[in-house]
């Protein structure tokens, strides 16, 4: 019977060859991280310029947004080649990008990871709806974001008569993973991890492409894992083992059983904090939009104050999903989002991922950098630095509803909610409603091609996608239609027949 092969993370990092193909599992603020063994890839690499020329593909952000993570590779010549699907965990790899010293791209990260599946299994690629019309079509950019982007990672297909995406498959060297615990047969669980994430997938494409799979753990057992269900990725996928004592649950530094899903939920639990100010009035708008029995995601920012919100009105969420993996747990939010406490169930983000692009979402919501006359919305390119979608794209392309929450503007917005009115302070320097948007991450043509219903939610108007593109609905009281609306958007836009004005008192 195979023996697990233990070794430390310098042998590891010795046998990453120039030219490689690397996939890293994790998601951001430390979630099943294997930071351990990327230090000592750093480490070598400052030390001896080798290994260069990498090309890194990670489908979430990875690290604690400092120096872990991606930005272990973030140096001018280890890595000639990035495909992620989120960039703000590393301000360093995105300053590369900017200054066209690699080749970046950014993809859908369930499009990501479910191509890392699809080259395990054999498959030639990824042929899927996601990404349609947005920047992931080749119509649109091809996920390049710079101009050492060269190649075409996707192409447009006819299937059947229906147009769809063919993201070409990878070949993959190594796969970097994380677990708990380890056994003497290589097997790896993931039971004390707040995620599973991607890393059965890794390894599988690493292992059947001719690759290595390197796995850091907390520990080794003397005896198998039990129960079997617990191995999150047997050990005939992987090669080579290095223990980590000081590793850690989250970037927060301690274990949390209620995060990895072991302890089971109190009877009673202290309610979480409202959000305050112009979070407050977007999230209590936006939260009118929920439906009993409906399944529900809930995004990164703005959109997380939605369920204390909920909460202080009695207003039941019937079942939560986030792309990490978590049905029905209680999200953390901030660098820690992905995380949850006491979730009811915690899958592999790849079958979270199927479960979006099917179709399994009944509403999302969803942040919103910019928003233009047809309906498009862009998070993922914003300022001078790559952001990406992270699941953005694999979430709002199938959900039945969306509901899209963020400011009319930004950079100095001064807004508050007084007697149940909303008091514009000052106005904000940069619109957030443009002509057309820089990147499009979300598109409106597709959605009125799959009739999709989508609401746009800011802190004084409210905005649905209609046939002929953007029209507005309800304004907040105390708002002025013409002078805080109308006269500060960059293009004219529909007014519904039964425009209101919204109440949002408090009570």
């Amino acid at each position: 019977m195979k023996r697990a092969h233990l070794t430390d993370a310098d042998f590891m990092a010795a046998a990453i060859f120039d030219g490689a193909v690397v996939v890293l599992s994790g998601s951001g603020g430390g979630l099943v991280e294997p930071d351990h063994i990327t230090e000592a890839i750093e480490r070598r690499f400052l030390a001896t310029g080798h290994p260069r020329d990498l090309t890194l593909i990670h489908g979430l952000g990875i690290g604690d947004g400092v120096k872990s993570g991606i930005s272990r590779f973030a140096h001018e010549g280890m890595v000639k080649r990035v495909i992620g699907g989120h960039w703000t965990w590393s301000k360093p790899m995105q300053k590369l990008a900017r200054e066209e010293r690699i080749e970046a791209y950014t993809l859908p990260a369930g499009v990501i990871q479910t191509l890392i599946r699809e080259a395990g299994a054999g498959r030639h690629g990824l042929v899927t709806h996601i990404g349609l019309d947005t920047f992931a079509d080749p119509r649109h950019g091809g996920g390049r974001v710079n101009l050492r982007a060269r190649d075409d990672l996707v192409e447009v297909v006819t299937l059947g008569g229906k147009e769809l995406l063919w993201y070409k498959p990878f070949e993959i060297d190594f796969a970097i993973v994380r677990g708990t615990t380890a056994d003497m047969q290589g097997n790896l669980t993931s039971r004390e991890e707040p995620a599973d994430i991607d890393a059965f997938a890794a390894a599988l494409a690493a292992h059947n492409r001719g690759g290595r799979v390197f796995a850091q753990v907390r520990d080794v057992c003397a005896t198998p894992i039990t129960p079997a269900r617990a191995v999150t990725v047997p050990g005939v996928l992987v090669d080579d083992i290095c223990v980590y004592a000081d590793q850690k649950q989250t970037t927060s530094g301690h274990y949390d059983p209620a995060i990895s899903g072991e302890a089971p939920a109190p009877d009673t639990r202290m309610p979480p904090p409202l959000p305050e100010g112009i979070r407050y009035i977007i999230a209590k708008r936006a939260a009118k939009e929920l439906k009993p029995g409906a399944c529900v995601n809930f995004g990164y920012g703005l959109p997380d104050g939605i369920p204390a919100v909920a909460h202080a009105e009695g207003v039941d969420i019937s079942w939560t999903v986030i792309e990490q993996g978590s049905h029905n747990g209680e999200l953390l939010g901030g660098d820690l989002f992905g995380a949850t406490r006491h979730a009811s169930a915690i899958l592999k983000s790849t079958d979270q991922f199927d479960l979006f692009s099917g179709g399994g979402i009944d509403i999302a919501f969803l942040g919103m950098g910019e928003l233009d006359a047809q309906g498009n919305v862009n998070v993922s390119w914003l300022g001078e630095n790559i952001v990406g979608p992270g699941g953005f794209v694999d979430i709002t392309q199938r959900t039945r509803k969306v509901v899209f929450c963020g400011t009319f503007e930004a950079k100095g917005l001064e807004v508050e909610l007084e007697d149940g009115q909303v008091r514009i302070r000052r106005h904000g320097a940069v619109p957030k409603l443009v002509e057309q948007v820089r990147h499009i991450t979300f598109s409106g043509k597709r959605a009125r091609a799959d009739g999709q219903q989508v609401l746009y939610v800011t802190e004084r108007a409210v905005f649905e996608l209609a046939p002929e593109g953007l029209r507005l609905i309800e304004i907040a009281p105390g708002v002025d239609l013409v002078r805080d609306v109308l006269e500060r958007m960059p293009f004219e836009v529909s007014l519904h027949p039964s425009l209101r004005v919204a109440a949002t008192s408090a009570d």
